[in-house]
């Protein structure tokens, strides 16, 4: 499932060709996806011009002038690319319809947003959006890891007096939204701490220390477009390359990168998920 620098990536791409342009129409292809599209859905999204393209956690919120959010969660194999020319700078042909194109919103601009998902496990939903941080999926996140909000004394407090294993911590959307499994093994990894390490027993200066390692490696992600392992594409269809940048996902036999360790990655199963990690120098 893509994490936050992949959503983050679609997002950065669809901007200019969504941000301030009208859907001059909306085509809705099938009723549902993980659960039904809302009633009217491409009716309430044609003629509204988008005001502001943002990202909560996983989700890509498109704010309406219709008072409306578009809600939008990419699943386990759902793709949102852009096609047409909106920025005016080449000619590109609309490729054809495929199978599995369940959303189309035809910009104003010229451009195509379409939305492929072959397992249909996205979803989009509307909401108003002066109450759409009260939605069901956006309510109980914490913050941010890339916002203000996260910061070295709110993970501190955070972490007091729990026995929760530091890497089932770090993917509890409530302590920290977007974080998944590829990038908290990255950032654990990274800070040369063991997921296995209880929380309330890290000193608080390991767990400030977390703080600027997480968004490193988020930052770092994004700026290498988010990882493709399986079904993720960028908004233009490109590949993320973030996977070929791995210290420790997926890496398991391997020598660990740390200079001089003489350990090789392991892989462990916590909470169902497989878990990345050099026991030699992750203590």
């Amino acid at each position: 499932m893509p994490e936050l620098p992949e959503v983050e990536t679609v997002r950065r791409g669809l901007t200019p060709a969504m941000e301030g342009v009208v859907i001059a129409q909306a085509d809705v292809n099938r009723p549902d996806l993980r659960w039904p599209f809302p009633v009217g859905m491409a009716g309430r999204l044609t003629g509204q011009k988008v005001l502001r393209l943002r990202r909560r956690s996983k989700y890509i919120l498109a704010d309406l002038d219709s008072g409306e959010t578009l809600l939008i969660h990419l699943g386990m194999s759902g793709r949102m690319t852009v096609s047409g020319d909106p920025l005016g700078r080449f000619v590109h042909d609309h490729p054809a319809a495929q199978k599995h194109d369940h959303v189309v919103l035809h910009m104003a601009n010229g451009a195509r947003i379409t939305f492929n998902d072959p397992r249909r496990f996205g979803a989009m939903d509307l909401l108003p959006t002066a109450t759409a941080d009260l939605h069901k999926l956006l309510a109980g996140l914490g913050p941010e890891p890339l916002g203000n909000d996260f910061h070295e004394d709110y993970l501190i407090r955070a972490f007091q007096n729990r026995n929760t294993p530091v890497k089932s911590a770090l993917l509890n959307q409530r302590i920290v939204a977007g974080l998944g499994n590829i990038y908290v093994c990255e950032a654990l990894f990274r800070a040369q701490m063991s997921p296995s390490h209880k929380i309330g027993q890290i000193t608080p200066k390991r767990v400030a220390a977390l703080v600027p390692i997480i968004r490193r490696v988020l930052e770092d992600a994004i700026k290498a477009g988010g990882s493709s392992l399986r079904d993720f594409r960028q908004a233009d269809g490109e590949l993320g390359y973030f996977q070929h940048s791995f210290d420790v996902y997926g890496r398991e036999g391997e020598p660990c990168r740390t200079p001089d360790c003489p350990g090789v990655i392991t892989r462990i199963a916590q909470a169902g998920r497989s878990t990345f990690y050099c026991a030699q120098c992750q203590r």
